[in-house]
Formats: C-alpha cells, structure tokens, sequence
C-alpha cells in the first residue's frame, strides 16, 4: 500500500530534537530521509542523561527517540568534497530541513535565497528558538529558555515556590510538529501551485501556539493569572491533580452529569457536595460563577477524599462511571507499559547496538488508505555514506577521501578528550 510520501526525498541537516523530530514524522509518512552528519556526528548520539547504564559508545536515548529509520551520511561541509555532496543531494531533493543557525547556513552557502535560486521547487524548512526576525533570531536556544519566554514556565508550579520547568521539552518536540506541518503544507502547495518556498518557525512561536486560550484570555480581559500548583491558572474549580491514600495521584477534570456528582460524592464520603448548590452544574464545576474561596473550599474537600483511599479504590470506582473525566498520572516506565499505547501502536520496537531492542515513540498518526509506518532503527553515523554516495555518482576514490577525512577527525578529537582528561 503506498504512503502520503512515497518518493519524497529529505535531505536533513539536524541536531538535537527539534529538527530531527519533524525530519521523524515525514520519515514515518513514507518520504526517503538521509541525515547529514558532521565528522563527529549530532552531538545527540552522545547524550546520555541521568541514569543510563547502557554500554559505553551504545546510542543516546535522544538520538535513537528522533531520528529511527533515517539513513546517515557522513561529510564534512567545511571540505570542497563535502560541499559538493550537498550540493548533489540538494538535487535529489524535495525538502531541505535544518535547524542549524542562519549565520552557519548562510557560511557554508545553505542560506535560502541561493538554494531557492539553484533549486526552485525546493521546499526550505528551518526551524529555530525565537523566530526568523527581531534582534534574538539567531539567539541559542535550548527547550527551557524557549518555555520560559513564551510564558509557560511562569505559570507552572506553586505560586509562594520558583516557577517550574515542565517535565519534557514540549517546547522542541512541538516546533518540531510544527515544522513538520509546515512542509507538509508546502508540498501541498507545490502539487498545486508549481512552486517551492520557505517554512520557517520556532520554539517560541509553538510555546504560544500551546498557549492560544491563556493568551487570548489575558489580552481580552487584563488577567495577571498566577501559577496554581495542582491546578490551571485560568480554571476555577476543582480541576487539578489530587493525592491517593498509597502516594499515587489522580488527575480529576470534570463530572459531566448530576448522576456522576453524585456517585463521587457518595463515594468519596462527602454528600454535602452533592447538595450544595455552588457545584450543581458541569459548569460551575469547572468554576463558572464561582468565587475563589469556593474553588479553594471544593479543592479542600476533595483533596481530603481522595487521600482517604488507595489508588486501587479509586480506579476500581472511577472506571464505572463513564461522566467522570479522569486519568491515573502515571510515570514513564508506566506510560510504556501502558496497553492503550500498546493497542494503539503509539510504541514501537527498534534495535540499537550494545542493548539489543528497547521500545520507542512510534508514528501516533493514523490514515486509513495510505497510512504510514515506522521505518527502523537509528542509523549508525555514516551507514550510508558507500550507497548514497555511490548513487550519486560520487568515485571511490572520492568517497574514500571523505571516509579517510572524517575518521582523521574523530580520531584527533578523541585523543584531545583524552589529554584533558
């Protein structure tokens, strides 16, 4: 069966997540996608984290999570031999995708007035912190500063303690997902308008995309929203997070029907609930018409129900009543244990050297006539430099020169690691 983009060729010019991770997306939706590497590499293939026992030299978790089922070429762009790769794959191609800073672009002669001029159906994707204008286009980013000018740092965790960094970097793996729209909607318009174009977004521009309703809501009413802790800033109520009895914790959003409210408050032993007329409505649950006190009041009250039974009790209730929107907040090692990620393919199985199989994030979008797929494993730095190279009708002895090149500067950077430590 043929997928959305069978015969679409990207050429990838990433480091990190946020590149990488669009590049993911239209690898999984059948387009070809061969990953420029420098000598060493994206550094991603050596960032190992916190806790990570696996085999020195195995592949980093962050590399292996975006860039599964790409091939990778290895070239050093600084070289004659390297730009006259680049310019021959850029050719071969339908997206030109990066998140490498304009400055080092527009040296290297990758900067999109002269691509768009060599190769006018090219679609141009780049993606960066804060957006291609203003005085901090070229600023360094990494996910947590791009959260934290977008204004979601500010308004996650407790109001008398320091703002909060959120617990993944949303900020990355959204702009990645909205790079990856972007192309996508570019190839749509080249299919129907003849023409290749720029995309262009960022880190921030996704921070506010993610927060389209608590920004509206500040500019329409003059709101200084405080940071609330367990619960939303812009949500009065009971919606938030609340403790089990065992240490678990359940995050409660909403009883849709009086029958549901009034089940939870039998259950949770506080009927007085029930019959208070501030919390009659799915509405005034969600803190229409309310007060503040009364919101603070609710929390209380369930925050002491719900500490009163185990988190088994909980599910055990809460699963038969289909009105109560609800989740059990689970850890990662839960979430890839999970059998609705399982039923629904969201994991997906890949091998790296040194650790055999692990599980990773898997293609989570599902069409029904040309669907997609995952496409493999990470690749090793450089797998495909023989048979791409080849293709393109670079000699051996050139291809040879470039091998002989990078291998020449790993080594050197590898014994000046070893003398500074």
């Amino acid at each position: 069966m043929p997928e959305p983009l069978d015969g679409i060729t990207v050429i990838e010019m990433t480091l990190a997540v946020q590149g990488p991770a669009a590049g993911l997306y239209l690898r999984d939706m059948g387009a070809q996608v061969i990953k420029v590497e420098p000598p060493l590499g994206d550094p991603s293939r050596y960032s190992r984290g916190r806790q990570n026992e696996t085999p020195d030299g195995t592949i980093a978790p962050q590399y292996v999570a975006v860039n599964r089922g790409k091939r990778s070429i290895c070239i050093d762009l600084k070289t004659d031999a390297g730009a006259n790769v680049m310019q021959s794959l850029l050719a071969t191609a339908d997206v030109f995708l990066t998140n490498y800073r304009e400055a080092a672009l527009q040296k290297m002669d990758l900067g999109y007035d002269q691509l768009h001029q060599q190769f006018p159906n090219l679609i141009y994707a780049s993606v960066n912190g804060f957006g291609p204008e203003g005085q901090d286009a070229d600023k360094a980013m990494l996910d947590g500063v791009a959260a934290a000018r977008g204004g979601l740092v500010h308004h996650t965790g407790y109001p008398d303690r320091e703002p909060s960094v959120a617990g993944a970097i949303i900020m990355d793996t959204s702009g990645a997902m909205q790079l990856a729209l972007g192309v996508m909607t570019a190839l749509l318009s080249r299919e129907r308008y003849g023409i290749g174009q720029r995309v262009q977004t960022s880190a921030l521009g996704a921070a506010l995309w993610l927060q389209q309703w608590e920004l509206t809501h500040v500019a329409m009413t003059g709101a200084n929203l405080s940071r609330d802790g367990n619960h939303h800033p812009n949500i009065r109520g009971f919606y938030g997070t609340y403790r089990t009895r065992d240490g678990g914790a359940i995050m409660l959003a909403q009883v849709m029907d009086q029958e549901g409210w009034d089940s939870l408050c039998i259950f949770a032993d506080v009927l007085e609930l029930s019959l208070d007329p501030r919390f009659q409505t799915p509405g005034r649950r969600l803190g229409e018409g309310i007060t503040e006190q009364d919101s603070v009041e609710l929390r209380q009250v369930l925050k002491a129900a719900f500490a009163s039974k185990t988190m088994s009790e909980w599910v055990d209730f809460l699963y038969t009543q289909p009105e109560i929107i609800w989740e059990r907040v689970r850890n990662w090692q839960e979430v890839l244990e999970d059998e609705q990620n399982l039923a629904n393919g969201y994991l997906t199985t890949v091998e790296v050297p040194g650790i055999d199989k692990t599980l990773t994030v898997g293609n989570v979008v599902a069409l029904s006539e040309t669907p997609g797929s995952e496409k493999g494993n990470p690749p090793l730095l450089g797998e495909g430099n023989e048979e791409i190279l080849g293709k393109l009708g670079i000699g051996d002895t050139e291809r040879e020169e470039i091998e002989t090149h990078a291998t020449r500067i790993r080594e050197e950077t590898l014994k000046e690691l070893l003398k500074e430590t």
